[in-house]
């Protein structure tokens, strides 16, 4: 396994020798990421509820779980290169104190705009810690397996609570009001501040840099990213047809190509594109986009067909992925043993590779019944639980060290945008060939097969889009230096 030669300026004496040594630390970051995974998924169930006290229209009710993931995407780059300068501890906490206090605002919403604006403050919070727990968490160990080890610990916490979420909220809304859902947010974010303010501590000089903050960079990777996640939303939503989701689309290139000629002329950009350009860098963005592209796109294929095609009930249809679950909370046991046999590189381009090959089993296979759907769910997850911690990895080792939150925040975004990119092609490509309204029963027999072959055509689409980036991965891969 290398070793970064920045590394020997980390390894200090006080530096964590294990992970219990750095339990408290660990406790914090943690509890970060769950609170992440729990937002993202224990308030859906509650939609229903939600939309009956407050009246609230099914638009309402899109925005009230959509402007955290446009939020959150949309800030991540800019607080990641704020973090970079000021602190990533310091915004870490900030962000925490926000998240609490707006949680505990949760309490006193009466209103589907008062609840949308709650949202949109817990994304802000999101964007200022979330990154931040994959840099500190990274800095706070002297090598690689530590720092695998510890990430894999993060996520694993993360991943119970994504899976748990819904179970536990539907649980919870049989004896309390929905309010409770968010309000849990409240000593979560206290655990979190009393492990990172006691187990981490403050940024030192020199993993800081003073560069000026690029406002004007970060107005456009803000407004491209919020586009970005907006446009594949409005295409599942308002499908191929409409002019809106085309128009959002160019307005985001178009925003995308400014932001490169920014960020290419100025003399302290938001963000060095240089720094991305490194091999380690660009094919750990690379295979982490090809999972996130992959996950979102099987999961939301799956799910329409066990409901629509094969008519299971919601219950059915999660049971049917819980393969998924399963793999993503225990495959954390085999990330270690892993990396140590075969190394960081390579585990990082053979996951992303098992990614293309679970998608690619699904395209091919799964219309011939559910065992060839629960073989690719496996896949596409063992190789999303792998690439998920090691490319994450790889991006860190390839970055300076007064570059990590950026560097996360990086790759948080670009998981954000492929996973709204992989609905958005799964459900385009189904709408351009089915007739009719897809969520009416009694299809007929021309309908179903032209949502097979929609489903079909959708799978392969998305295995060669990931095919396409994790090949990319690998080629870049292969040119990183030792030395990077």
């Amino acid at each position: 396994m290398t070793v970064p030669r920045s590394e020997a300026v980390q390894d200090a004496p006080s530096a964590p020798r294990s992970l219990r040594e750095a339990w408290v630390a660990l406790a914090g970051l943690s509890a970060v990421f769950l609170v992440e995974m729990l937002d993202n998924s224990i308030l859906n169930v509650a939609l229903p509820t939600i939309g009956r006290e407050l009246a609230a229209s099914t638009t309402a009710l899109q925005w009230i779980t959509g402007v955290y993931a446009v939020v959150f995407g949309g800030l991540m780059l800019a607080l990641g290169a704020l973090a970079d300068r000021v602190g990533r501890r310091k915004i870490m906490l900030l962000g925490l104190v926000l998240l609490g206090a707006a949680s505990l605002a949760t309490a006193f919403v009466t209103t589907s705009g008062q609840l949308i604006a709650v949202r949109a403050a817990m994304g802000v919070a999101a964007a200022m810690t979330t990154p931040g727990s994959l840099a500190l968490a990274f800095r706070l160990f002297p090598d690689d397996e530590l720092r695998v080890r510890a990430m894999t610990l993060i996520s694993t916490v993360g991943l119970v609570g994504l899976a748990v979420g819904p179970t536990a909220g539907g649980l919870v809304l049989t004896f309390a009001p929905w309010q409770v859902l968010l309000l849990v947010d409240v000593p979560v974010a206290v655990l979190a501040i009393i492990g990172i303010r006691s187990g981490i501590p403050a940024d030192r000089a020199d993993e800081l840099h003073r560069d000026p903050i690029d406002f004007a960079g970060g107005l456009l990777g803000t407004a491209t990213i919020v586009l970005a996640l907006l446009a594949p939303t409005m295409f599942v939503h308002d499908g191929a047809s409409s002019p809106l989701p085309w128009l959002t689309t160019a307005a985001a290139v178009a925003l995308a190509v400014l932001f490169v000629v920014r960020e290419r002329t100025a003399r302290f950009p938001l963000l060095d594109l240089k720094l991305i350009a490194r091999p380690l860098v660009s094919s750990g963005l690379a295979f982490k986009a090809a999972a996130g592209l992959a996950t979102a796109g099987l999961t939301y294929l799956a799910t329409l067909e066990f409901q629509f095609d094969w008519g299971w009930t919601p219950a059915q249809a999660a049971i049917g992925m819980l393969p998924q679950v399963v793999v993503l909370i225990a495959g954390g046991a085999v990330i270690t043993p892993l990396i140590t046999r075969i190394g960081l590189d390579k585990a990082a381009w053979l996951s992303a590779a098992v990614v293309v090959c679970g998608l690619a089993v699904y395209g091919l296979l799964g219309r011939f019944g559910y065992v060839w759907i629960a073989l690719a769910i496996v896949l596409v997850a063992a190789g999303m639980r792998v690439v998920g911690v090691v490319a994450g990895n790889n991006v860190m080792r390839g970055l300076p060290e007064n570059r990590t939150t950026i560097g996360a925040a990086l790759i948080d975004t670009a998981s954000e945008v492929t996973t709204g990119v992989g609905i958005a092609v799964g459900a385009t490509i189904i709408a351009a060939l089915f007739t009719g309204d897809i969520t009416t029963s009694n299809w007929s027999p021309g309908q179903t097969s032209e949502f097979r072959t929609g489903v079909t055509g959708a799978g392969l689409a998305l295995t060669a889009l990931a095919a396409a980036l994790v090949l990319w991965g690998i080629i870049r891969s292969r040119r990183a230096p030792d030395s990077e």
